[in-house]
């Protein structure tokens, strides 16, 4: 099956996302950390992955707080998603929010998990996983309104290390038994 344009613009866009993010977190794996809990207890470790994910928080935060925005300069909007159709800039919106809410909850759930499973030294993943978040969100914010392809990228740097972030915890439980 022959892709057309779009698709292609997206899977280029995925593929260098993935690839960004691959090597961002190889860097964190092979060069000292640049952040770490201030001790090994579970507590610090913890408090660690939650202060770093307070990042991953102000970007639902400011999606949110965009569609607030717009629905309060548009006549059509302001009452509300449950009083009419929304206009194409707070369908897009939504749209954002909705993702970068699904992102959010699934980077939160895997770095408080790897907060808890990863060895010390390797703690300093988390605040990178938070990077490649902000990095993605911010992407596929710009991109959103061009199209899928100029959102893929951001997409990727979003998905793709959080989804192996919870493969690692989900293998370290099961597998590994720690």
């Amino acid at each position: 099956m022959a892709l057309d344009a779009e698709q292609r613009g997206v899977a280029r866009g995925m593929a260098s996302g993935a690839a960004f993010s691959a090597v961002v977190l190889a860097c964190g794996f092979l060069l000292p950390p640049l952040a770490l809990p201030t001790t090994n207890m579970m507590a610090d470790r913890l408090a660690f992955a939650a202060r770093a994910d307070l990042f991953v928080a102000l970007w639902l935060l400011a999606s949110v707080a965009a569609v607030a925005k717009g629905r309060f300069f548009s006549p059509q909007d302001i009452a509300g998603s449950g009083f009419g159709e929304p206009t194409p800039t707070i369908a897009a919106g939504r749209a954002v929010v909705q993702n970068t809410h699904e992102q959010a909850t699934l980077a939160v759930i895997a770095h408080l998990a790897l907060a808890t499973l990863l060895p010390f030294r390797l703690l300093g993943l988390i605040p990178l996983l938070v990077v490649l978040f902000c990095i993605g969100r911010l992407t596929f914010w710009l991109g959103y309104q061009r199209g899928a392809a100029a959102r893929a990228f951001g997409f990727a740097t979003t998905f793709y290390p959080t989804a192996m972030a919870l493969v690692v915890a989900l293998v370290m439980v099961v597998v590994l038994g720690v």
